[in-house]
């Protein structure tokens, strides 16, 4: 049997569309179900369709709070890989052998140790007692201990050191794409490297900058271990709120609510980003 040309990209994707299938779409399909059950305390979990979580979700400043701390974090843990990373990323492509190599696995060996291990660690150096509070006193620029854990700006920091990796591997291979000649052109023509990173290295690498700021705000959104140990009980977000729903007071339809809208607004924010930086270097991604 003779296969048609449109049928072979098909049949070649078959296995990896299989798979995704299993082990993606049909847990996110039994999650938005149960989204749609009833949750008594005393009878569980019932059988019937109601948009009772949703609207609890939606009418209850609480979440928003949640919904708001979660995304802000996220944003600017993207920002700061975008400006750590990329500079890392242009830093190390200018390097030679063998250093190149050197810096490269200790930017990416944070990536072979669990991410519970590292949290575990910024959490030893965030507390009161630790080494930055202990640091900034000894410089004189604390007049007392300084405790970072349990705040926004020591989840921000934890999770930064766990996506840099993701972003400098992005930008990393957009960069070896690049003609060296283009700079050196530029740089002949009277331009300083600053003004031929911005207008040059910066255009052409933009969508590795975009790919690794998707990457890194899905992944700080939906982030669960590191706002766990670091944010703790006192800063909730959706990922910690929904962990809560579904193991403390087992109320898995509000739980799967939760991760439903989680997905849903990431979804909105990453396609709106994408489509207004398009439109603002359409020439670069065409």
């Amino acid at each position: 049997m003779m296969l048609r040309p449109s049928q072979t990209p098909w049949l070649l994707s078959a296995p990896a569309l299989i798979l995704y299938a299993t082990f993606l779409i049909a847990p996110l399909t039994s999650v938005l179900l149960i989204s749609f059950n009833n949750f008594e305390f005393y009878g569980g979990i019932q059988s019937s369709f109601t948009l009772k979580n949703y609207i609890e979700i939606l009418t209850d400043s609480y979440y928003y709070e949640v919904f708001a701390r979660t995304f802000g974090v996220a944003l600017l843990v993207t920002l700061a890989c975008v400006i750590f990373g990329t500079s890392e990323a242009y830093i190390l492509s200018r390097m030679r052998n063998p250093w190149k190599g050197i810096f490269l696995m200790v930017i990416l060996g944070p990536l072979l140790i669990s991410v519970v291990v590292r949290t575990l660690g910024w959490a030893l150096l965030f507390g009161s007692t630790g080494l930055i509070s202990q640091a900034l006193q000894a410089l004189g620029l604390a007049s007392g201990p300084v405790n970072l854990m349990y705040t926004n700006l020591g989840v921000g920091i934890a999770l930064t050191h766990v996506m840099v990796p993701f972003m400098v591997i992005s930008v990393w291979a957009s960069l070896q794409r690049i003609n060296p000649s283009t700079e050196a052109a530029a740089l002949s023509l009277g331009a300083s490297q600053f003004t031929v990173i911005r207008r040059v290295i910066v255009p052409q690498v933009m969508p590795g900058i975009l790919s690794g700021a998707i990457m890194v705000f899905a992944m700080s959104a939906s982030a669960f271990a590191t706002p766990a140990i670091v944010g703790g009980r006192r800063l909730k977000t959706v990922a910690t709120a929904a962990y809560d729903e579904f193991l403390n007071t087992l109320n898995w339809p509000l739980g799967s609510a939760l991760a439903v809208l989680l997905l849903i607004a990431t979804v909105v924010v990453l396609i709106s980003t994408n489509r207004l930086i398009e439109k603002r270097y359409g020439a670069v991604f065409n």
